[in-house]
């Protein structure tokens, strides 16, 4: 079963997205697929892995983030201007009222008894990692279970120093969608919540607050990312609940392409790393 679902913000901003499951949903546990920078639900691998995760037990969700570039077509990025406008805070926010929402019944049951998995490639599992600790230490979405971070980033500091004085100058960055050769804008709202958010977006102090399972997948040959962040995640997590799984011959996508064009070797053993981790996990709570 598949079905695309739209969600409302407290801000009034609309979260678009398609839930996958193959029986009764209220009694599967949850999976929250976590789209990264320039990422999207329909993006490549992400609804074949979500019905794959389906046809294995689990009731998943994917999603856009409001401000995410993707509108009404979801394949193209037509929203460029609320592009430029997200926030890491507005992200932490909605994956926040997201799984709030599936918990209290949005989907039709109750979900609080339901253990939650969550998956974040690159900036998503960054998202991740922030409410995951902060839940934690408001003690709420408990039934959050384990964590697997595909590819993900350890810092949000990415530009170098020209970049952020031009960025302050003028107000906006640009940046280059490589497949679309779209130029698109970061407006200085970004820039401005990570300086003023700086100890809270401290993902190497998140991922040490944490206290669930956690699987770290990253490629060796990953160019966006670079192999050493998924080291420094793991050696500032709790080394008794967390493995790192490194990919040989790997990029940061695990070689998988939008549109997409079938799996291949690397990102077989992505998938059943991942599903053996949340099976594994699950069988205990």
């Amino acid at each position: 079963m598949k079905k695309d679902f739209t969600f409302t913000t407290s801000k009034n901003f609309t979260i678009r997205g398609t839930i996958f499951y193959n029986s009764s949903p209220e009694n599967l546990p949850a999976i929250f697929i976590i789209h990264g920078f320039k990422g999207f639900k329909d993006w490549g691998y992400v609804p074949f892995f979500a019905q794959e995760l389906a046809d294995n037990g689990f009731f998943v969700v994917t999603f856009n983030f409001s401000h995410n570039g993707i509108g009404e077509n979801p394949f193209e990025f037509t929203e460029l201007e609320k592009f430029a406008n997200n926030t890491i805070s507005l992200e932490v926010s909605e994956l926040d009222e997201l799984i709030e929402f599936y918990n209290n019944g949005g989907f039709g049951f109750n979900g609080k008894n339901n253990s939650i998995g969550l998956i974040g490639h690159s900036r998503g599992g960054a998202i991740a990692l922030i409410h995951t600790s902060e839940a934690n230490q408001k003690n709420v979405h408990k039934n959050i279970k384990a964590l697997a971070l595909w590819g993900t980033i350890a810092t949000f500091e990415r530009y170098t120093k020209h970049q952020v004085e031009l960025w302050k100058k003028q107000g906006f960055l640009e940046v280059i969608n490589s497949r679309t050769n779209q130029v698109m804008r970061l407006n200085k709202v970004l820039l401005e919540d990570y300086e003023m958010n700086k100890e809270r977006f401290n993902l190497l102090k998140c991922i040490s607050k944490i206290k669930i399972p956690i699987i770290i997948i990253h490629g060796d040959q990953d160019l966006t990312v670079p192999l050493s962040e998924a080291f420094q995640l793991y050696e500032s997590s709790n080394k008794s609940l967390t493995e790192l799984v490194v990919i040989p011959s790997a990029g940061h996508t695990f070689n998988i392409v939008h549109p997409y064009q079938g799996s291949n070797p690397q990102f077989e053993q992505v998938k059943a790393k991942t599903i053996d981790f949340f099976i594994k996990h699950f069988s205990k709570n």
